[in-house]
């Protein structure tokens, strides 16, 4: 099905996008908000720029954007994927329970703030470029891979890891970032630490056409929360 949003809107976008039991293509997209929001099947391919929440409450449908994307993509996911060709907002993946985001370029401030993970349920967001500052903020669990493909400085912004306690981050860098809260523990990464990884760094070079090695051929550092966190006993029984 091929659907026009520019003549639709995002009201009745949304409602063909639900009643739809094929795969979608959205043509002259640009800002129309929730697209995918609570999709439990099908693939969906956006040409252009959708708005925010895209893929919120996503539950195992597959979306596609062939562009940059705003801010909040994957509020709240519980399951699937989303592939962006370009660039995303602010507050990408929040809350975000389960399913892989895919970023080839940045990503704004405050990426992965408060994922979490609950027994098989691990949400993963592997970002090919940059973030801004305040990544992973109050992170409870799950994976954030930043590879900072496309420069040689540190690919993350300040206050990484505030309020962190659970999950991992993993940065591709030469360097640590500055100003690393004190609930943080940053080590470079090991070969078990990237074995865990591996398949996410694989599945992007398959997905954006980047070579393995060069994605490889660079330091990776580890971010855990520290066991003395205080924010531990708030989230956690353990």
């Amino acid at each position: 099905m091929n659907l026009l949003a520019r003549k639709l809107g995002f009201r009745m976008l949304n409602a063909e996008i639900r009643k739809a039991n094929e795969d979608i293509t959205i043509d002259d997209c640009y800002g129309e908000r929730f697209i995918g929001s609570g999709a439990s099947s099908k693939t969906i391919t956006i040409n252009g720029t959708p708005g925010n929440a895209l893929g919120s409450y996503l539950d195992g449908a597959a979306i596609i954007v062939k562009g940059n994307a705003q801010d909040a993509v994957g509020d709240t996911m519980n399951d699937g994927k989303i592939i962006i060709y370009g660039n995303a907002g602010d507050a990408l993946g929040y809350a975000m329970r389960g399913g892989k985001i895919f970023v080839k370029g940045d990503s704004g401030y405050r990426t992965g703030i408060h994922m979490k993970e609950y027994k098989d349920k691990r949400p993963v967001i592997v970002v090919g470029g940059s973030t801004g500052s305040f990544l992973g903020e109050y992170l409870a669990g799950g994976i954030i891979v930043v590879l900072g493909l496309y420069s040689e400085d540190c690919p993350v912004g300040n206050f990484t890891g505030t309020g962190m306690h659970g999950g991992q981050i993993f940065i591709r860098s030469n360097k640590l970032p500055l100003n690393l809260p004190e609930q943080v523990t940053a080590d470079r990464a090991g070969d078990s630490d990237l074995d865990l990884i591996k398949e996410y760094l694989v599945e992007f070079s398959d997905i954006y056409k980047i070579n393995i090695e060069e994605i490889l051929g660079r330091t990776f550092y580890k971010l855990t929360p520290n066991a003395k966190n205080p924010y531990k006993q708030l989230y956690t029984f353990n």
